[in-house]
């Protein structure tokens, strides 16, 4: 049996080779990723300034709002109206939500695929080094960056969003933005750089699989959105059990989950409910001319359910506080955390079984 016939023995290949530095190893992986690095500072750091100035005006404009009195004047409702004014593009913090996946997966995928697909490992491998530890070399200083570099531009956001999170205003008609919206919730400093570092850990795990950088990026894309939709949509609420209450208000920090009537403790469903509702819409309408509707106050819909609540009729609310924001921002930062770890071991020890 030749030299080039044996069969790769990963634990019996790592064990003779002579071990290299840890700091050799950090040197290799700024060389071969400072482009990606250097790219993800610029594009946070541009970003970062925008915000910085954009919050400012916004912060500003709030400022005014709130310290404007009498608040009924004239004046302050120009001021209200100028910081309502501001509620741009950016408001809703939707255009931010493809910074994680785009940040992890660009960094990540490659990482290991492009070696893998170009066949350096090969080269990689005979070094001094060990395949173990050069795929941990390779990423945890990687995730540690990414990971840094979002957590802080996760806290300038939140600075950014916080005159929207703003209770106790309700009465100047500033707009008011609950903690948990689903376009704001994974961009504080907690989740933001979570689900960058889950994006870069399926990035790994997924060029290592793959062997492609370019099949690495669209599967770690894939598999993000459908991890992302369903935190979103199932995960999220169930981190703790929803509060009940039947006041017809909430505060607008408050999460609703979901709302229902009931009579004599029977559900009553949505047909029902609006075969209920429009006879007492009408009957509280005013009765005046058509023409002169609009001189007088329409019944609005907290009033008909102030009338059906007097006669026997029960509105559920099913809510996560506001108080819990922080909670479930560190419970969804330490599954993400415990599940990156996971793929990121899951990919060490494929490369330890993979044949050279």
């Amino acid at each position: 049996m030749t030299a080039l016939t044996v069969p790769a023995r990963p634990e019996e290949d790592d064990a003779s080779l002579r071990p290299v530095p840890w700091r050799r190893m950090a040197g290799v992986t700024w060389r071969q990723h400072r482009f990606a690095l250097l790219g993800v500072v610029t594009l946070l750091g541009a970003l970062a300034v925008y915000l910085w100035m954009v919050g400012l005006q916004l912060h500003r404009a709030y400022a005014a709002a709130i310290a404007c009195h009498p608040a009924g004047s004239p004046a302050c409702q120009d001021l209200v109206n100028t910081f309502n004014g501001m509620d741009t593009f950016l408001a809703n913090g939707v255009i931010w939500q493809a910074l994680p996946v785009l940040i992890g997966a660009f960094v990540g995928a490659p990482v290991l695929a492009r070696e893998l697909e170009t066949g350096t490992y090969r080269y990689a491998w005979t070094q001094g080094f060990g395949r173990w530890r050069w795929t941990l070399g390779k990423l945890v200083p990687l995730a540690i960056a990414v990971t840094a570099a979002t957590g802080a531009f996760g806290a300038l956001l939140s600075w950014l969003y916080q005159p929207y999170f703003a209770t106790g205003h309700q009465a100047l008609g500033l707009s008011e933005t609950s903690p948990f919206n689903t376009g704001l919730f994974d961009l504080r400093e907690v989740a933001f750089p979570a689900w960058t570092l889950a994006a870069f850990a399926i990035g790994a795990l997924a060029g290592m699989l793959i062997r492609r950088v370019v099949p690495a990026i669209a599967a770690t894309l894939v598999v993000y959105a459908g991890l992302a939709f369903t935190a979103g949509l199932f995960l999220r609420e169930r981190y703790l059990t929803p509060l009940l209450t039947t006041k017809l208000t909430m505060p607008g920090s408050a999460w609703i989950i979901s709302q229902w009537w009931t009579k004599g403790g029977t559900t009553l469903s949505q047909s029902t409910m609006h075969q209920v509702m429009d006879p007492v819409f009408q009957r509280l309408m005013p009765a005046v001319p058509p023409d002169q509707v609009h001189l007088y106050k329409l019944p609005t819909f907290l009033d008909t359910e102030r009338y059906l609540t007097q006669h026997g009729y029960t509105y559920w609310t099913s809510y996560q506080p506001g108080s819990r924001f922080w909670p479930f921002q560190w419970i969804e930062g330490g599954w993400l955390l415990a599940l990156s770890a996971l793929l990121i071991a899951a990919t060490i020890w494929l490369v330890r079984r993979r044949a050279a």
